[in-house]
C-alpha cells in the first residue's frame, strides 16, 4: 500500500518529519475507524469536603461533616405555605424537609490550632461523621488540634469529639464549653426533669465529654474569661437556643470572623424572616431576639461568618434585603485572595 503521507504537500511532509510525528500521523491515516465505546460509569462520590480562607495571617479551613433533613414542621412562626414559598425562592424546597449542612471550622493561628465544634461523629449514623475524613483531607490530623471550642453541646457539635471506640478523638487538645452550656447539659439533675424525648440529648452531651473531663482536658468558662487556649479569640454570648450558646470572634490582620453557631439553621427561611424559629431551640424568644441583634451588629461591622449551617463551606457575609437579610457566600478563590 503506498504511504497517504506522500500525497500530502512537500511543505507539510517536512514539518511532519521535523516533529518527529511522520510514523504516529501516518498510523492515524491508515488506521480503521474505532467503534464507539460503552458510556463510561456515573461517579456519586464528591470531592472532599474542606475550604480554606485567609483571615489576615490566619488560615481558616472550614470542614464538612454532612447534611441533616428534618421535616419542614422543626421550623416555628411561619405557615406551611410560606415555608414553601421562602424556600422556592432560593430553590432550597424539597418535599421530605429542610436540607441543613453541618461545618465546623479550623483555624490555625500560626502558633496552634484551633477548631470550632467537632461535628455530629457516629450520632447521625451515615448522615454525619465527616469531619475527620476532611480533616486529614486538608493535610492534619485529630492529633494536631491544640483546642475546640463548642459553641454548645447540641450533638451534632459535640459527639464527634469521641473516637468509635469511646476515647478522646482529639487527644492532645483541650475542650472548652460555655459555664452556662455546661450547667444545662451535663447536669443529672436537670436531665432527670426534662421531656422523656429530650434526655438522650444530655446523654450524648455528657458522653461527648466524660473522656476530656477524665484527663481534666474540658474547661467550662464564664462569659468574659479569657481562653488559655485561645488566647485574644472573643467569647460573645449567643443564648437562646441552648442556654449558654456561644458564638466565636477570631480578628487577625484587621479581618474579623464569627463563627456564629446556630444562630440560622435555614438560611432561606430566617434571614428573610428572623422571627421564624427551630424546634431545637431551648428558648425560643431568646434565640430570636439573639439572631435579631446579631445579624444587625453582622451587617453593621461588615464581619465575615462561619455558619454550622449555612451552605458548605459556611462562610460569607450578610447583607440587608429588605425588612430581612439574605446571605453573601464567600467566592471561591486562591487562599491569597480570599482574606483581603
Amino acid at each position: 500500500m503506498s504511504d497517504p503521507l506522500i500525497r500530502l504537500p512537500r511543505p507539510v511532509r517536512r514539518t511532519l518529519l521535523a516533529l518527529g510525528l511522520y510514523a504516529s500521523a501516518a498510523a492515524t491515516v491508515l488506521a480503521p475507524s474505532a467503534p464507539a465505546l460503552a458510556a463510561a460509569p456515573a461517579h456519586t462520590e464528591q470531592a472532599p469536603g474542606f475550604y480554606r480562607m485567609a483571615l489576615g495571617p490566619f488560615i481558616v479551613t472550614a470542614l464538612y461533616d454532612g447534611n441533616l433533613v428534618p421535616p419542614h414542621a422543626v421550623l416555628k412562626g411561619a405557615s406551611a405555605q410560606d415555608l414553601q414559598g421562602l424556600l422556592e425562592r432560593l430553590y432550597a424546597y424539597r418535599p421530605d424537609g429542610i436540607q441543613i449542612a453541618v461545618n465546623a471550622f479550623l483555624v490555625h493561628d500560626g502558633k496552634q490550632l484551633i477548631l470550632v465544634d467537632a461535628g455530629g461523629g457516629g450520632c447521625f449514623g451515615k448522615a454525619l461523621g465527616g469531619i475527620v475524613p476532611n480533616l486529614k483531607a486538608a493535610g492534619y490530623t485529630p492529633q494536631d488540634v491544640d483546642a475546640v471550642l463548642l459553641t454548645h453541646l447540641h450533638p451534632d457539635h459535640a459527639c464527634g469529639l469521641l473516637a468509635a471506640d469511646g476515647s478522646a478523638l482529639f487527644p492532645n487538645a483541650t475542650v472548652y464549653a460555655s459555664a452556662g452550656d455546661a450547667a444545662f447539659w451535663l447536669d443529672p439533675a436537670t436531665a432527670a426533669k426534662a421531656p422523656k424525648d429530650a434526655q438522650p440529648f444530655f446523654t450524648m452531651a455528657r458522653d461527648a465529654v466524660a473522656p476530656y473531663v477524665k484527663a481534666n482536658r474540658f474547661v467550662a468558662y464564664k462569659n468574659g474569661d479569657t481562653l488559655p487556649g485561645a488566647p485574644g479569640v472573643g467569647i460573645v454570648p449567643t443564648p437562646g437556643h441552648t442556654p449558654g450558646h456561644t458564638s466565636y470572634l477570631f480578628t487577625a490582620g484587621g479581618q474579623r470572623l464569627l463563627l456564629w453557631g446556630d444562630i440560622v439553621h435555614s438560611y432561606a427561611v430566617q434571614l428573610p424572616r428572623p422571627d421564624v424559629s427551630i424546634e431545637f431551640d431551648v428558648d425560643q424568644a431568646q434565640a430570636i431576639a439573639t439572631r435579631k441583634k446579631l445579624l444587625a451588629d453582622t451587617v453593621r461591622d461588615k464581619l465575615w461568618v462561619g455558619g454550622a449551617h449555612m451552605p458548605f463551606p459556611g462562610l460569607g457575609h450578610v447583607r440587608t434585603e429588605g425588612e430581612g437579610y439574605a446571605w453573601v457566600p464567600v467566592e471561591y478563590a486562591p487562599v491569597a485572595a480570599t482574606g483581603k
